[in-house]
């Protein structure tokens, strides 16, 4: 019988500040992607729409990777979401960033759905030891 507790049974703890660091420059690099991705799609359309919603899920995918739980995903998620909401916005001279084609709805809706998806599929935070199960 394992005598450690479960990690769910731990109280909760501040991150580190690399941590912070690390979802602060992922929530930075996702703004990134989204302003890149916004720009690619419209301008070589439908290859850049898959380009950037290939970007984007790559980002999404590697961020959760490299930080071993769904918070890279989600930060970098936000990140890119945050940026391409701002984008949407109409600015006073009557410019805009996204036509009111299928495309950019395609862009909008397609990367929110990744995120989430990529998300989804991050590995969470599973408590230590054997494959067996907890109770056992």
């Amino acid at each position: 019988m394992n005598d450690r507790p479960s990690t769910l049974a731990q109280p909760l703890r501040m991150p580190s500040v690399a941590r912070i660091a690390v979802h602060v420059l992922l929530f930075a690099l996702g703004a990134v992607v989204g302003v890149a991705g916004a720009l690619v799609q419209g301008g070589w359309f439908p290859g850049g729409l898959l380009l950037a919603l290939a970007g984007a899920a790559g980002l999404f995918l590697g961020a959760s990777r490299a930080t071993g739980g769904r918070g890279g995903a989600l930060a970098s998620g936000a990140g890119w979401m945050i940026a391409v909401i701002l984008l949407t916005t109409s600015r006073p001279e009557g410019d805009f960033m996204f036509a009111a084609g299928g495309g950019s709805y395609l862009f909008l809706l397609g990367g929110m759905a990744v995120a989430v998806i990529c998300a989804t599929l991050a590995q969470g935070r599973q408590p230590g030891g054997s494959a067996a199960r907890l109770g056992k």
